[in-house]
């Protein structure tokens, strides 16, 4: 057997890997974000059109029925909005937007969070005061209030616009997080031996430390994944978020209720339900990821 044969088997074979493939809900969470992300990277290719093609929308498609009820198209088998834009495409784009957003911001927030704690709780002092209050300011504000203020004082709107507000308002859960656990491990005998050798501060900061203080930061970020997707629909639904020519599972959510009394219930169901969809999908898959990571467990 190859070296990468045998690496791959010693992957599959490991206690984690195990658990993992014995968890229930943890497949069924990956399961479902498998399937959403691959519609979201293939989204040209498997939706039966390109909602924000405006040669390819019609009128004439105006409300249509999902194509099971009477009226439906099988062109449009969750039928369509009132642009004549088929709903099944019109989700599938948006998930692109969702996942996009939380991905970004996730990543973003995550990095900014993690260095700006790690050297606030490492060096402490001034520094760690001011990274600290900084953090408090932040967050005193609901994180939707803060994005809308921000939202709000921009004078252009787009995706990277509702990315850069979020992540304003973000970085704050993983500074705490990742600022408790150095100060933990900072005392530890390895770090302290390590220091009394003579290992520089960055040696110390990203080979000893970092690496023992990530786990927590891990579950952070699956769980904030789910949040942040939330926000930009929430962002979106309130129309502050992306602008009507991007795709979003929020702003479709807010066109359908206009109709939904009128019986157009589709409109808001398969929207609201793919958004359900991802956060069940995340939240499966975090639970497991938590107690994986947490030796408490």
């Amino acid at each position: 057997m190859n070296r990468e044969g045998g690496s791959v088997l010693k992957i599959l074979k490991s206690r984690r890997m195990q658990s993992f493939l014995h968890d229930p809900s943890a497949l069924a969470g990956s399961a479902i974000l498998v399937v959403f992300l691959l519609a979201a990277i293939f989204a040209g290719a498997l939706a039966p059109m390109d909602p924000y093609d405006l040669t390819k929308v019609d009128l004439a498609n105006f409300l249509l029925a999902p194509a099971w009820m009477e009226g439906g198209d099988a062109a449009f088998p969750l039928g369509t909005d009132d642009q004549g834009r088929g709903i099944l495409s019109t989700i599938i784009y948006g998930l692109r937007t969702s996942l996009i957003v939380g991905l970004t911001v996730v990543t973003i927030s995550s990095l900014v969070g993690i260095i700006l704690g790690m050297l606030g709780a490492y060096y402490g002092g001034l520094l760690d005061a001011f990274i600290m209050r900084a953090a408090d300011t932040v967050f005193a504000f609901s994180t939707t209030l803060l994005a809308v203020l921000l939202l709000g004082v921009f004078e252009t709107r787009g995706l990277f616009t509702v990315i850069f507000a979020i992540c304003i308002a973000d970085w704050v859960r993983y500074a705490r997080t990742i600022r408790g656990s150095v100060l933990e491990i900072k005392e530890n005998a390895y770090v302290v031996a390590a220091r009394a050798s003579g290992a520089s501060d960055r040696r110390i900061l990203f080979r000893h430390i970092l690496p023992n203080a990530l786990p927590p930061i891990f579950v952070v970020m699956a769980v904030d994944m789910a949040v942040v997707i939330m926000l930009e629909a929430t962002l979106s639904f309130l129309g502050v978020g992306v602008p009507l020519t991007e795709p979003s599972l929020g702003m479709m959510i807010a066109i359908g209720k206009n109709y939904i009394y009128a019986g157009m219930w589709w409109m808001v169901v398969f929207p609201g339900a793919t958004l359900i969809g991802i956060v069940v999908g995340i939240n499966l898959f975090a639970d497991w990821l938590r107690e994986e990571l947490n030796p408490k467990l």
